[in-house]
């Protein structure tokens, strides 16, 4: 028997002064990964990362930024040590995208995008609801004055910026030593409909496997380049501590871009970002 723990993030870049929310998140699923039940730690960061999905502080869910044509779409992951991994992207009309890529888990495939994601979840019974805020239009305006302006960010010149964090995600361990990861993102404010970002790709948003689980957040596209979760994951299969494999990454990630890591294994967990700015949380 190993120690449970749950850690919970609310993005890269995202206030620590938030960071109530995801350890208020940790608090609520750590009730669930010590609950004895089959699969507690797939269910405790699922309803962690519901909990996230629902404060519109966080870029998921509720809080999910509009793409440059007003739409949302969103992206999310769940995966567990033993293999299993459910996935969606560019998911529309659903206020938790987390519980459409638990659905897909347990279906035949292990990713669906776009149209058919959808309709795969209103066909699962999720809800046809539009997750659209004063806050994600308020974003949509401004990104869309930068454009008109000219006056973009360095980072923003190819639409690769520091608006591209606010994925929010979990990792945990339970009793049996089992791990699992959830992650989800509404994306960035300058994103092109039917981009995808790192989130719901295996080994670059997330990883999970008998070594331990990985969830990253910052700039997607940076992200998937360098595959950030599974560099950690390897680190950790060869023993290195999970604090010092986050942060090597991290350390080495290229500025001016931003990565947020969380890392659980066996007997440790850790946690880094980009100048230590990432709301979190941690319960053990």
């Amino acid at each position: 028997m190993t120690d449970p723990v749950i850690l919970a993030h609310g993005g890269a870049g995202a206030p620590n002064e938030d960071s109530d929310g995801p350890q208020h998140a940790a608090d609520v699923a750590f009730r669930t990964l010590i609950d004895g039940q089959i699969d507690s730690a797939l269910r405790a960061v699922v309803e962690a990362a519901v909990i996230l999905e629902n404060d519109e502080r966080f870029n998921a869910g509720t809080g999910a930024n509009c793409r440059l044509d007003g739409s949302i779409e969103m992206d999310a992951i769940v995966a567990t040590s033993d293999g299993r991994i459910g996935s969606i992207a560019g998911i529309q009309r659903v206020r938790n995208p987390i519980r459409v890529a638990r659905l897909v888990m347990d279906s035949p495939h292990v990713l669906l995008c776009g149209d058919g994601a959808t309709q795969f979840a209103h066909h699962r019974g999720v809800p046809d609801d539009i997750p659209m805020t004063d806050r994600a239009a308020k974003r949509l305006a401004t990104a869309l004055e930068r454009l008109k302006s000219g006056d973009v960010r360095p980072t923003e010149q190819k639409w690769r910026g520091r608006d591209m964090h606010g994925t929010i995600g979990a990792v945990a361990r339970a009793h049996d030593g089992t791990f699992a990861v959830s992650c989800s993102t509404g994306g960035t404010s300058m994103m092109l409909p039917g981009r995808v970002g790192d989130s719901p790709i295996f080994g670059a948003g997330t990883m999970c496997g008998e070594h331990g689980a990985i969830c990253a957040t910052g700039d997607g596209e940076e992200i998937i380049r360098r595959l950030c979760s599974m560099r950690v994951y390897l680190r950790m299969a060869e023993g290195m501590h999970p604090q010092e494999a986050c942060e090597i990454e991290v350390a080495a990630f290229p500025k001016p871009y931003t990565l947020g890591l969380i890392a659980v294994s066996h007997d440790a967990h850790g946690m880094a970002a980009t100048d230590d700015k990432m709301a979190r949380g941690m319960r053990d």
